[in-house]
């Protein structure tokens, strides 16, 4: 492996370490639904606000999600849609061994 391809392999390991977070994953899903401010996902998601900021924060610096302040709140949205397609392979995933790992 060259230089190139391990700092591509470095990255790849840290957008998918910025998503190992079942919270992470759910604000991600939420954020493919609509735009929501921190306050609003806080209420969804029932922890405390600087969780839900935390979570956001790795998420913004993976790249994943970028934000816009409007007036007092600062609103978040996917950067790259994209992330998405990832959901789904990961249940096909899970589909094709409910047998064997006895889950969902």
């Amino acid at each position: 492996m060259d230089s190139l391809e391990k700092r591509k392999y470095e990255e790849l390991a840290r957008i998918s370490k910025a998503m190992a977070h079942a919270t992470r994953l759910y604000i991600i899903h939420k954020l493919d639904e609509q735009e929501y401010c921190v306050k609003e996902l806080t209420e969804l998601i029932g922890v405390d606000i600087s969780t839900i900021s935390k979570h956001l924060s790795i998420l913004k610096n993976a790249g994943i999600i970028i934000d816009e302040k409007r007036g007092n709140c600062v609103y978040y949205k996917l950067q790259c849609r994209c992330v998405l397609s990832m959901f789904s392979c990961l249940i096909n995933v899970i589909d094709s061994n409910k047998d064997k790992m006895n889950v969902l």
